[in-house]
Parts: structure tokens; sequence; C-alpha cells
């Protein structure tokens, strides 16, 4: 099969020139009969490396294309050259270890060795009827993410969580936990020293070396940073093809949204709710579904993505679109991280789609006991800060303020072998009273 970059750079080269600059939208004519929507252009610059633009609407005499940085130095009659294979990379194992931007460039302008297979950067999922199924749940270290909240190989978790609640420390965990072959780090959107923090708790794990960290800060355009979303999936995919098993941690989907709404808004599109236009849910899925199992005789793509939430509101535009198009949601609790104890995750609020398959009956068990122990404790916590309630009214309650402290020290437990040891605690401890 012959690789579709390929062909495009076997198509002979196409010029235009530019008619006019509007902000970071540009208007190209000579191309109208050879540019298709997506295609990118290669823009000339005096004393500059060329700007790449993204087709984005095509009209009978000239091209509409949206610029991936400042269009500063762009004069109109700059030379716009058709570059479809732009729209490629060509990841390698030689990306491990490095931190890259969203041209595939390493920090300090480098390139790192391609491989000889092209990827998509907006590839398409896997056929849906040839994917394999959720694979065996995964060892995270984590008392809480080893029971409640399995995770399983090729599973799509989501993190949802507002500021300052503990959701980097968390993604570093799960980068840090769970044993892969690959990790590709998501940066989409975050600050600098974030970028800094995260490279530098790989380091201290021991897991930079397998790791590919692709980041685009929150002061890069909006192209930028939807293009290193994209990247990092076409980086994760081709571990997947190459049969491995990729962990997929995404920082944020959320910045992945206000990217996309910026770039639509400025194409016309119509703002709904919250100013996201409608093909943001679209744009979401079709990033999200590229994520899980690999077909027959491929690996896997295991993926945590982060949502951030505005003011803890789990009804906000990004949150609502995203929580049915995961396979389960992590639900981060602004009042738990104030009393200390981290991961602040509310397990009532949280699922994961894994369970029940991914437990054994008697495991399934002690989730569902341990679930309504903690619900009776938290429904009765009003009446106990009050000073209301009297020990031997009821029996469940009493029985779940006893374990409540074990139970609140368990889900906190970073030290855990593997699932079997997590059980074993929790039933332990379920057996106490």
């Amino acid at each position: 099969m012959i690789e579709p970059a390929l062909i495009e750079s076997l198509r002979p080269s196409v010029y235009g020139a530019i008619a006019a600059v509007d902000g970071a939208k540009l208007r190209v004519g000579g191309l109208a009969r050879f540019v298709r929507v997506g295609d990118r252009l290669s823009i000339t610059r005096e004393k500059r490396p060329p700007l790449i633009a993204e087709t984005y609407a095509v009209e009978r005499d000239a091209a509409l294309a949206y610029a991936f940085e400042s269009t500063e130095g762009v004069t109109a009659g700059a030379r716009a050259e058709l570059r479809p294979d732009i729209a490629f990379a060509r990841p390698s194992k030689d990306w491990l270890g490095r931190v890259l931007n969203w041209r595939g460039e390493t920090i300090d302008g480098a390139a790192p060795r391609g491989g000889a297979r092209a990827m998509r950067l907006n590839a398409p999922p896997p056929p849906a009827a040839l994917r394999r199924a959720l694979g065996p749940r995964l060892a995270t270290g984590m008392g809480a993410f080893d029971t409640f909240l399995p995770l399983c190989r090729g599973q799509r978790a989501g993190v949802f969580a507002g500021s300052g609640v503990g959701k980097s420390t968390l993604l570093s965990s799960f980068a840090a936990g769970v044993d892969a072959d690959v990790c590709v780090l998501a940066l989409i959107g975050e600050r600098g020293r974030e970028v800094r923090s995260f490279v530098e708790a790989a380091r201290e794990a021991g897991i930079l070396d397998k790791t590919v960290v692709i980041a685009s800060t929150s002061d890069e355009p909006p192209l930028a940073r939807r293009e290193s979303a994209r990247l990092a999936l076409a980086v994760a995919e081709y571990f997947r093809r190459e049969g491995a098993h990729a962990l997929l941690v995404f920082d944020s989907l959320t910045r992945f949204a206000d990217a996309h709404r910026e770039i639509a808004l400025a194409k016309g599109e119509p703002p709904s709710l919250h100013a996201y236009p409608p093909s943001t849910v679209s744009a979401l899925a079709a990033l999200v579904e590229r994520a899980g199992p690999g077909v027959e005789g491929e690996g896997d793509i295991t993926a945590v993505f982060s949502v951030l939430v505005a003011g803890s509101d789990m009804e906000e535009p990004v949150a609502d679109m995203v929580r049915g198009l995961l396979d389960g949601h992590i639900v981060l609790d602004r009042t738990i991280a104030e009393r200390g104890r981290f991961p602040a995750v509310n397990i009532r609020r949280s699922v994961s789609r894994s369970l029940p398959a991914a437990a054994s009956a008697a495991e399934n068990g002690a989730l569902l006991e341990a679930r309504r122990l903690l619900a009776a404790y938290e429904n009765a916590e009003l009446v106990l800060r009050a000073g209301l309630y009297v020990a031997g009214a009821d029996a469940a309650t009493d029985r779940a303020i006893a374990l409540f402290p074990r139970l609140d020290a368990f889900i906190a437990q970073h030290d855990m072998a593997n699932p079997e040891e997590s059980f074993a605690r929790l039933q332990a401890i379920l057996r106490s009273n």
C-alpha cells in the first residue's frame, strides 16, 4: 500500500499569492482550482521562517486560509505554496525523551529523526467493528484506581477538575504508575511552568526515556494548540500500529475545545452555548475516538484526558459534551482537596465503565458495600457536624461512621503493588467492623 504522504509529495508544486491579510485570516489568489479544504499552505515572509496556514474555504477565485502563527511580516503578493504533505508526521523511537512543539521540532528548533511511516495528523479512528475489546485492568499503584475506578488497557478515562485540586499531580501519578511501553504526554494550552513541572516529574519517576512530550503553551495561536493535540494522537497511533501499549496523558480537552472555538468563530461559524460552535462536539469526538484499542495485530492506546470545569460545575458545556465520549469519568472535588486528602476524587460522583466486567464477583461485592458505606457517611455528615447524630440510631450509619476514616485513607494510598493487593486491603477494612 502506498503511503498517503508519498502520494501527496508526488503532486506538482503549485503556487498562489496573498491577496489580503485580515488578522490570522488570509485570502489567497491563484489556487482555487487546486486547493482543497484542509490543505496546508507555506507562505514566504521576509527574514522570517515561512508561515504555515490551513485552508478552510474555497471560493471561485480565491482560497481562504487561517494562519498557525502571527501573520506579522506577511505582505500582499507574498508567495503561497500548496503543501498538503505538512499535514503528516513521521514519528519514530528517536522522539522518545524529547519535548516537541506542534511542528514535531524540539524546543531548541531541531527536528528529531523521522520514521519511515507517515501518520496523518487528523486521521480517522480504527473501524469500530474491527477494534478489539478493552484489555485487562492495569495497576496504577493508587488504591482508588485499582479498585473503585479501574483503568483497563485501551480505556479512555476523563479527569474532571477545577483549578488547584490536584489534577496535574494525579495525571503525573498515572504517567508514572501505569505500566506501558510508551507514554505520550500532551500538554495543550498549559502554562510554561507546568510543562517544565511535568517534564521534571517524568524525569524523577524514571519514565522520561520512554515518554514523548508534545507541548503547546497558552500563549500560542489556537491552530498551534489544536495541531499539537492532533500530533500527540498521531504519535500514540504510530506506537499502537507498531504493536506497543501507549499511555496517552492529555491535558486538557478543555483547552483543545477553546482552540477549536477560536478557529471556528474566526471562520464564521455561529456561536452556541458559551460561544462554543455546534462543531465542537464533532471535533472532540474525532479526537477522543482515535484513542483506545487497535485492530487485531496492533497495540492499544490507554488514554487519560483532563477536563477543566469552571467552578467545579460538571454541567459546564465541555464537561457535558465529553462525559458521553469517554469510558469513565473521575471527578476531583474541591471540598475533599481542602480537607487535605489527595487524590481528591469523589468516589460517589465518579464511574469507570470497565466495571463490573473488570472485577470478580467478590470484588464487585466489596465495591458495592464500600460505596454504600461512603454514601451513608456523606448523607449523615451534616448531622454529624451539627452534633445532632445520636449513636445507635441507625446501625448502617454507625458502621459507616466507624469505617469512614480507614476508607478515606485507603482512597489516598499510593503504595499498592497491584489491584489484587488493593482489594485485599479494602476487604480487610470492610471485615474490621
